[in-house]
């Protein structure tokens, strides 16, 4: 993949593309959208550990998707342009199989995948 970005703000573009992504299709049925301000972003990030950087870094690292076109800031929420949203799934396509083991692994009920298990209990010395 072409990178237009580093790996840090590919990262921030995903997470803003991803959150759009979940929380639209939750409201798909009501044909609602979701518009989300620029503090809500960088305060929701923070507090659900996706990364550790500080809200100024954050900005700054908004303000430099926002000049490479990639997303945009208007009635004081963040969007995905055309192009952020390309290159966001491309991102999304290169992780995917990343993701989906994740999601597979996180499974409440991952020995449903199997027809046998065993137990193996090991002794430390």
């Amino acid at each position: 993949m072409p990178q237009t970005i580093g790996k840090k703000h590919q990262y921030i573009l995903f997470t803003l593309g991803r959150l759009y992504s979940e929380l639209n299709s939750r409201l798909k049925d009501r044909h609602l959208r979701i518009a989300i301000p620029k503090y809500v972003f960088i305060e929701l990030v923070q507090k659900a550990n996706i990364t550790e950087k500080k809200a100024r870094a954050l900005y700054r690292n908004l303000e430099t998707l926002e000049k490479k076109k990639l997303i945009s800031y208007k009635n004081s929420c963040l969007a995905l342009t055309d192009k952020g949203d390309r290159l966001y799934l491309k991102i999304r396509k290169e992780h995917e199989p990343f993701i989906r083991l994740s999601e597979i692994l996180n499974d409440s009920d991952l020995m449903r995948y199997s027809r046998k298990s065993q137990t193996v209990f090991r002794f430390e010395e």
